[in-house]
């Protein structure tokens, strides 16, 4: 079925790096048709991104965008959460991105649990600087740089979220756009950190988890998963032969930082300081 247009799509006329076959073209098909779906206003919504492949991805949708240092993404959608809280905010990453150059911001955003949405574009491998091992490289996998195969065990983050109470935790897989698009509308409708873990083959660099290899490796959650167990999340969490899909986890009650915080209107609609105000406050931190 041909890919159906939305309001956040660019012209068919821009020039994307991504290679043919990317597992970031169905992504980013898959949150536009969410954005659409959930009738988000543009002017409503900033996407936020590090560096990397995947990190490219709000270039490529018409939103209001912020592109930051590599694995500092999280820490910049907190700033804007907290300077206007009525913005819908949704980080992009990739495996390497999140999990390695901003693990530690990944694990206070969770710990914080500000208001945003957090999609990994999970592909197993660092595909912008050629193919070396990312943090969820499967052990063993030869690499350009690995030459005699990965040495540790893949980070988990979907484990490692939910040890450290992330309210929304949720995996799918880029070659079934409809249920990643549906997950996607449930993540962002979620008030809370919530995390989508998307698996997504890198055509060129990762020869072993290819889009065949996510459908022979992964499976349905069980249909008798309740996502309000926590414990029974953890579980699947750490099944790996197959992989889950679908919503792990979802705890509706734990409050989220900008309550907590007591941040009030935008800063937009604050009265100006004024210049006595100002230079009082300059002088209080001579």
């Amino acid at each position: 079925m041909d890919k159906q247009q939305t309001a956040f799509d660019m012209p068919a006329s821009t020039d994307v790096a991504w290679c043919p076959g990317c597992g970031n073209h169905k992504v980013i098909e898959a949150v536009g048709g969410a954005l659409e779906a959930l009738r988000i206003e543009p002017e409503h919504l900033v996407m936020v991104s590090g560096i990397g492949q995947a990190a490219k991805a709000p270039q490529y949708l018409k939103v209001n965008m912020f592109n930051g240092l590599h694995g500092r993404a999280l820490p910049a959608a907190l700033g804007i959460r907290l300077a206007n809280k009525e913005l819908t905010v949704v980080v992009e990453s990739g495996d390497g991105d999140l999990y390695g150059e901003g693990g530690n911001h990944f694990l206070h955003a969770i710990r914080r649990n500000f208001n945003v949405t957090i999609i990994a574009h999970d592909n197993m491998i660092y595909g912008l600087t050629k193919g070396q091992a990312s943090p969820t490289s499967r052990r063993c996998m030869k690499t350009p740089v690995q030459v005699g195969g990965v040495l540790l065990e893949p980070f988990n983050p979907l484990a490692v979220a939910l040890a450290l109470d992330a309210p929304f935790v949720a995996r799918a897989f880029a070659g079934n756009v409809e249920q990643t698009r549906s997950i996607i509308m449930e993540a962002i409708r979620f008030k809370g950190c919530a995390l989508v873990d998307v698996f997504q083959p890198c055509v060129v660099f990762n020869k072993l988890n290819t889009y065949q290899w996510f459908r022979e490796n992964t499976c349905e959650l069980p249909e008798d998963h309740d996502p309000s167990d926590r414990q029974m999340a953890m579980a699947q969490a750490f099944r790996s032969d197959p992989l889950p899909l679908g919503i792990f986890y979802r705890n509706d009650k734990r409050k989220i930082y900008e309550d907590l915080a007591g941040t009030g209107e935008p800063l937009f609609r604050q009265t100006p300081t004024s210049d006595e105000a100002f230079r009082a406050m300059l002088e209080a931190f001579r």
